[in-house]
C-alpha cells in the first residue's frame, strides 16, 4: 500500500518508456460470415514447457538471473537482492519498476512471504504489484493473519477484497496471473471506461473482471486523472524481504 502522492511522484522521474509493439485488434464476430475460412487464423504461440513458464510471445521481466529489466524510482539500476532463481526486496532501497511501459497486459508474478513469519495484519510480508504504477494488487502474508479485507493478499488494494483466500504458507510460492485493462479516455479528456482487472491466485479466481474506482491508495479513494497510455509495472518495497520469481508479461490486443 502507498499514498497517491507517492505514486504520482514516480511519474516525473520516468525516462521515455519503451512501449510494447502494437498488436492486431481482435476482430468482432460480425466482421466475417460465421465459420468463414477467409477469417485470419490466430497466431501460433508456443506455451511454456512447465506450468507458469513464459509463452513465446511474452517479455520476460525476470528469468532467474538479473534485474536488467528493472530500475528504481530515480532511474538507476534496481538494488534489490538477486538469489538463485529469485529476487528479493532489499528493505529501504525503494520501489522498483520496469524499464518498459505497458497498458493492457497479462502479467504473471510468483512471490513468497518471508519465513519465519513475524508481525501481524499489514506488518507481515507486505509488498505490492502495481499495474501502470497506480493500480495495486496487494502482496501480503495472509496465512492465518487477519487484516482489513480490502488489504489482504490478492485484494485490489482499498477497493476489492479477494473472493476467497487461497494463500500458501510463508516460504512457499504463490502465483498471480493478472489480466489488466487500462482506463480509456474520450477525445475531450473525459473518462470513457474505467480500468478493469481479473486475478487468478494459485489457480483460483479471486478477482472477476472488477471495475476499479480509480487509482488505489491508502485511506483515500482518488478519482481518475488522465495519465500516459503506457506506464511501467512496479513492485513495492514495504520494508519486508518478500521474494519474487518467474515474472513475465504479454501485451493484450
Amino acid at each position: 500500500m502507498r499514498s497517491l502522492s507517492t505514486a504520482l511522484a514516480g511519474i516525473a522521474l520516468l525516462a521515455a518508456p519503451v512501449a510494447l509493439a502494437a498488436q492486431a485488434k481482435q476482430p468482432m464476430p460480425t466482421d466475417y460470415p460465421q465459420h468463414s475460412m477467409d477469417r485470419p487464423q490466430p497466431p501460433v504461440v508456443a506455451a511454456g514447457k512447465m506450468l507458469g513458464d513464459a509463452p513465446s510471445d511474452a517479455i520476460v521481466l525476470f528469468g532467474g538471473k538479473d534485474l536488467s529489466e528493472w530500475v528504481d524510482d530515480s532511474g538507476h539500476p534496481a538494488q534489490w537482492t538477486v538469489g538463485k532463481g529469485y529476487f528479493q526486496v532489499k528493505p529501504g532501497t525503494g520501489d522498483i519498476h520496469t524499464r518498459r511501459a505497458f497498458g493492457d497486459v497479462q502479467l504473471h508474478v510468483e512471490w513468497s512471504a518471508p519465513t519465519p513469519p513475524t508481525g501481524e495484519s499489514q506488518e507481515r510480508g507486505n509488498s505490492g504489484v502495481f499495474l501502470m504504477q497506480h493500480y495495486e494488487v496487494q502482496v501480503l502474508d495472509s496465512w492465518h493473519n487477519v487484516t482489513y479485507a480490502d488489504g489482504a493478499a490478492g485484494s485490489i488494494f482499498g477497493q476489492y477484497p479477494p473472493l476467497v483466500n487461497p494463500i500458501r504458507p510463508p516460504g512457499e510460492w504463490n502465483v498471480y496471473n493478472i489480466i489488466f485493462h487500462a482506463p480509456r479516455w474520450n477525445a475531450d479528456g473525459t473518462l470513457a471506461s474505467k480500468a478493469r482487472m481479473t486475478v487468478v491466485m494459485n489457480g483460483v479466481l479471486i478477482q472477476d473482471n472488477v471495475e476499479l474506482t480509480g487509482p488505489t491508495a491508502y485511506q483515500e479513494r482518488p478519482p481518475y486523472t488522465r495519465l500516459p497510455d503506457l506506464l511501467p509495472i512496479e513492485l513495492q518495497d514495504h520494508h519486508y524481504p518478500v521474494r519474487y520469481r518467474n515474472v513475465w508479461v504479454r501485451a493484450l490486443p
